[in-house]
Parts: structure tokens; sequence; C-alpha cells
């Protein structure tokens, strides 16, 4: 397929040179789709039809389309409907297929299948059914994200397939693939509403660049080279943002009431008339009195539209008083002399006076340096208290050399859409959206006001000061308040013995959430040291569990509480092991990231050390806020999790009415599943760390 595109001739087909470059750049990107990927194979799955309209027909299952030399097709791509029962169809409700047929690969050779007739009562019992889809889940992670096109859930699926027309919320705990299910999502609306959104576009939303750098791969290898990545930051990038705000005046910074507070103040700069506006044209002068021009703009104001546009529209709307009084003077004006009026230097001069133009960057810059301005528009929404956290002790001279806050430039977005509306694109997916405050819910919210959006996160993660704490009132500042509430609570990344450790955590600091189901078994995942002696030892603890996990396939992460990461890094250097930093792509030769545990968030790892829970609790402003930092950490991990400790864990560890049942060890396995305690019978000392290793069962 790429070398018949190759081929075609394009030199002098079009028109004009426009349309030529046109052409050229599609045959460049079509033929830019249909590169080869490393290790990708181009199919994964195989569907036998035993009835319906596409009874005795086979059909294999890729990533994307493909045909043969006569243009008949060889593999189907997955979004297509023929291809929905591979994900959906079950022995109770076969869909029409007799046997469905899984291709598991290694290196990109095919290695393995594995059949099931969903039609065949007696094949019900098929002892290797799943073998390949635990694999291919469990296969050792490195570089950046992969797709789960050939491991999609039927409850994935239905959220995947969803339609374009409504915003769809996604509630989901660690690994149950709610990332995965966002990106490819934007993968099948692509394909089923391609004209439509290549008009208006698509945007990616994640938490920070070293995310989006890690699943920047997942679109391109489904064949999507379109879609654009972004932060939030990156959205309201007005002013240069050099400054950080305390908790507190950021929390207020980010509530939704300051949306109140600016529009007021934009509006105070709108004054009403007290002389008339008088124009002249040739010999003719005319008048239009204050009272005329008072009852245009407060028109305007009362229809609440942008400021901008109801500047623009102030002009004319005077021009139009003044063509009323040409035609009572038997004059015949068109649109070209209204359109001249509205020009005139009496009606611009009235307009600057009446509703000056406003730069949302200084309206900003004042609210926050003069406190009777802001006094005056933040009565009755600030408290005294409020307002005095939020202005600035010494005022900048001006927007260049503010300190401006990540708060700041959402406020600034926020004043900018209140002077011009924003563009809307046709979808937008946002993606660990429980740490954004209400105004940066509805700085995306702008993003997609006559789009939809899908929202992924998890409350359990939310580690901000202004984290989310309904999913229904997030969706009411996003704009989209009757978007669709799902929830995912299987998960299949992380082992089970290891979210049931972290689900401990959970009456503490998000109580009433429902804990994730591991449908992964993995005896062995989780082991928890204490390492007697001072920091010292804990850091060579730390390098030997590193090592440790280095003898495994796949990739290793390092996290530590952020203070920490400075003393990891140059532990790690002298003891000659090289690391990467989050964002950075892991390959076989450079395998061990250090992560600071405000990165960690979204990333995943084979196998994750964890530096010290204490620490990284005691890091936060507060113990709910340390608490879920420390759920995100102990779930980064797919197949094992080695936690170290000097001192007390965190009491909440201790605690087990959060585990799932299906979750908790066995009776007399320990107070904590593979921790090494000094006493009971069996047990075998460790000269590197200090600790008691429990004999196998």
């Amino acid at each position: 397929m790429r070398q018949e595109v190759q081929a075609l001739d394009i030199r002098d087909v079009t028109a004009n040179w426009v349309n030529a470059q046109v052409l050229e750049a599609r045959t460049e990107a079509r033929i830019k789709e249909l590169a080869d990927l490393a290790h990708t194979p181009l199919f994964f799955g195989r569907l036998d039809y035993l009835r319906g309209v596409h009874e005795g027909h086979n059909f294999y299952i890729g990533r994307r389309h493909v045909h043969d030399g006569h243009g008949d097709p060889m593999v189907v791509d997955w979004r297509a409907p023929v291809s929905q029962p591979f994900y959906r169809a079950s022995r109770k409700d076969p869909l029409d297929i007799g046997l469905r047929r899984r291709f598991g690969y290694t290196g990109g050779d095919l290695t393995a299948y594995e059949d099931e007739r969903l039609s065949d009562p007696a094949d019900a019992g098929t002892a290797g059914a799943g073998r390949l889809l635990q694999r291919e889940i469990e296969r050792p992670r490195v570089g950046p994200m992969r797709d789960i096109v050939a491991t999609i859930q039927p409850e994935q699926d239905e959220i995947v397939r969803s339609g374009l027309g409504g915003t769809l919320c996604v509630q989901g705990g660690p690994g149950t693939g709610k990332t995965a299910v966002g990106l490819h999502r934007v993968a099948y609306l692509l394909y089923a509403h391609r004209e439509r959104l290549a008009r208006t576009g698509t945007l990616v939303i994640g938490p920070n660049r070293s995310f989006l750098h890690y699943i920047e791969q997942v679109l391109p290898a489904l064949g999507e080279l379109e879609v654009g990545q972004a932060t939030v930051d990156d959205l309201v990038a007005h002013v240069e943002v050099r400054g950080t705000d305390a908790p507190a005046a950021a929390v207020i910074k980010g509530d939704a009431r300051m949306a109140e507070v600016l529009r007021r103040a934009l509006h105070s700069h709108v004054t009403l008339p007290t002389e008339p506006v008088v124009v002249v044209r040739g010999s003719r002068r005319w008048r239009i009195p204050a009272y005329e021009v008072e009852e245009i703009v407060r028109e305007l104001l009362a229809r609440d539209i942008r400021y901008g546009a109801a500047r623009e529209a102030l002009p004319q709307r005077i021009a139009h008083s003044v063509l009323v009084r040409m035609e009572q003077a038997g004059e015949a004006p068109d649109d070209r002399v209204q359109d001249a009026v509205a020009r005139n230097p009496a009606v611009k001069a009235a307009v600057k006076a009446l509703w000056p133009p406003v730069d949302p960057a200084k309206l900003v810059l004042r609210l926050l340096s003069a406190p009777e301005f802001l006094a005056a528009h933040a009565d009755g929404l600030l408290s005294a208290e409020e307002q005095r956290t939020i202005l600035w002790a010494k005022p900048p001279r001006g927007i260049r050399s503010a300190r401006w806050s990540p708060a700041d430039a959402v406020l600034i977005d926020e004043a900018a859409d209140l002077v011009q509306r924003t563009r809307s694109l046709g979808h937008v997916v946002l993606d660990e959206a429980q740490d954004l405050s209400p105004m940066q819910y509805r700085a995306v919210g702008r993003r997609c006001t006559t789009g939809s959006a899908t929202v992924l996160g998890d409350l359990a993660q939310g580690t901000t000061p202004w984290a989310t704490a309904s999913w229904r009132e997030a969706l009411s500042h996003l704009g989209k308040p009757d978007a669709a509430l799902e929830e995912l609570t299987a998960g299949f990344r992380v082992p089970r013995e290891v979210i049931a450790y972290a689900s401990r955590l959970l009456p503490h600091m998000s109580p009433g959430l429902m804990a994730v189901t591991s449908v992964r078994e993995s005896p062995g995942s989780l082991e928890v040291r204490e390492v007697p002696g001072g920091p010292g030892e804990l850091d060579a603890a730390v390098l030997a569990a590193c090592r440790e996990s280095l003898l495994r396939e796949g990739s290793i992460g390092l996290i530590a509480a952020d203070a920490r990461v400075a003393a990891l890094a140059s532990a790690l250097t002298a003891a000659s092991l090289p690391h990467l930093s989050p964002g950075t792509e892991t390959t076989a030769e450079s395998r061990l990231t250090l992560v600071p545990a405000s990165l960690a968030k979204g990333l995943e790892y084979d196998y994750v050390v964890l530096d010290d829970p204490a620490s990284l609790v005691a890091g936060e402003p507060d113990e709910r806020t340390g608490l879920r930092r420390l759920y995100v950490a102990l779930t980064r991990a797919v197949s094992g999790l080695t936690v170290l400790h000097q001192g007390p864990l965190p009491a909440a560890l201790g605690d087990r009415s959060g585990e799932g049942a299906e979750g908790r060890p066995d009776e007399g396995a320990g107070d904590r599943p593979g921790e090494r305690s000094d006493e009971g019978a069996g047990q075998q000392p460790n000269n590197r760390t200090g600790e008691r290793r429990a004999a196998p069962a």
C-alpha cells in the first residue's frame, strides 16, 4: 500500500500551485501513516463468522486497514463494526461468531495463537483460554506507553465506541486502563467521524510533559497522526510563568468565584455617556443624544456577549442611529455609508471613552495589585481575608516584570475569553482530571464548548489542595453538567497483592470510593522491607533493591519524595547506576528511572522501588494529600513492588478496611503482605538490609 502511494505521479494533475502543495502534503502524510512500526504486527486476531450476514467469512483484525493489490481487504481495522465482536462476543452471547482467535507475538514474530470456540458448549472449559491475554498484559514495558488494542475488554470497548455527541466521564482506579481507553476512544472517533473532526480538531490534555511524552506513541501506532497534545499550562500560556503561589492563595485563585470577580472587573471599564455624539458629514451635523447612546450601551451589557464583540458592535449601533436620522431627512444611505459613519472620528472617540479596550493580563495585574479595585469587584464573593491572601505583597511594575503563577495564567485565560471567545475543538480528552481546579476546568471547557469531551480520572489520586471532590461538580465547571459517568473497577495492570495493599489507604483519604478489583494474581509481587540504621543505610538498601530489580526484564521506577530525589540521584551516580528522568524514553540499556513522587501519576513500570513512604506523606501540605500521593506511588508497578522504610510506616497502611476481601492475604501471613518481621518460624536473615525474609510457603 505504501509503494502504491509512493508510485503516484501527481506532477500535472492539479489546476494551480496551491492545490499541488496540498496534494503533495496529503500524499506525504499518507505515506507516513503507512510506515512500518518495529515489533508491531499488523493483525492480532481473527473472527470466524458462523451465521448472520457474514456467515462463512473470516476476518483478520488489526490496528489499521490493509488491502492487497486488487483492493480486497486482508486486515480489517479494529474500529470497524465487523470487528466489534472481537471485543464483545462471549459464550453467553457469541454475536454470530463461531471462533475467535488471538495471536501472540514475540519481538514482532508470530509465536502462538489461542482459539475460543464461542458457539461450542463442549469447548467451554478450554484450559488455555486467556493465557495470551494475560501474557500481553504482563509483557515487560520498555519505552513509551503502548496501545491496548489487542486486549481491550468488553466494559472498556463500550466506552471506546461511545458516540461523539455527548461528553463522557470515566472514573477508574489504578490499572483499570482509563488512559488507554481515552486514547483509543480518540482513535475510534477519528475513524467514525473523520471529516467532522478534521475540521474542528482533537486534543489530548495531560497533567505534565513527562506524561504526554510517555503516551505520545499510542495514537501514531493506531494510524492517527493529527491529534494535538498539551497540558493545561500550555493552553493558558498567555504570559511567562515564573512564580508560584502558596497553597491557600492557589486554592482561592482556582475557585470558580474568581470568574465572576473577573467579569465584574472587566465590565467596570464600561461607562455611560454624559454628552451626545455629534457626527459631521459634509455640511450636515447628525446628533445622537446621550440618553439614546446610553440605551445602546445598556442593551449591549444586558445581552452578556463577549466584551470585545460588544465593543465591535457599539460603533455600528451608533452609526445605525445616524442612518435612521438620515433616512428621516430624505436621504437614502446604504451599508457603505453606515460603515463610513462607524469609522467617523467622533464615533471612534465615543467608543473609546464608553467601551475602552482592555488587556486581560493588565486586568488581572490590577486585581492582584490594587486592594481597592479587588475589594470593589469581589464584594460579596471573597471575604476580606481571602482578598488579602491573593493580593501581591509587592506589586510589580508591569506585565513583563510580574512573577506570574500557574493560577494567575488561568485567570488571564478566563479574562481573555471574556474579551474574545476561545476557539472550540471537536473533541477533547482530559486525563488525570481529578487534580484540576474549578478555574482550570473552565479553561478546558472553553476549548470544547461546541464539541464534546472525554474526562478521565480517579478521585482517590487527587493530590492538589483543590482536587476534585465529585465528578458532578467538576463536570459543571467544565460546562458539561449532563455528561454520562462511567466507572471502571476491574484492574488489569496492578497485581492483586499490590492493589490490596494500596487500597488500605482509601478509607483515610477517599471514604466511600470503591476499591479496584485486580484480575491478576502475582504471588510475591509485594515486598515491604524495614531498614535499620541511619539515612545512609536507607540509601544503600535502595541501591540494592534497584540492582535486584535490574536483574529482571522490564522497566524499573525508583519513586521517592521530591525532597529525596537529589540525594538519591547522587547515590545512584556514585554507585555507577545510570538512571533516567521522567519523560526520557527507556531503552533495553537504560531501564531505571528516578521519579519524583509529584511526577509519578499516570506512569507505569514493571518493577517499582518505593523509598520511605513516611517521608513522601510528610512532604505534602496535609495528611490527606500525602496519603493520596502515596497511593499513586504504590500503584505504579505492573509486576513487582518493593517498599523500603525506616521507622514506622504511615498508620493507614496498617488498616485493612479498604482492602477487597479477595485481595487480602491468607490469615497468618503477617500484618502486611510480604513484610518481614523478626518473629515467627522459618525466617532467614538478609545481610544487606537487616530485615528477615520469610521462607517460601
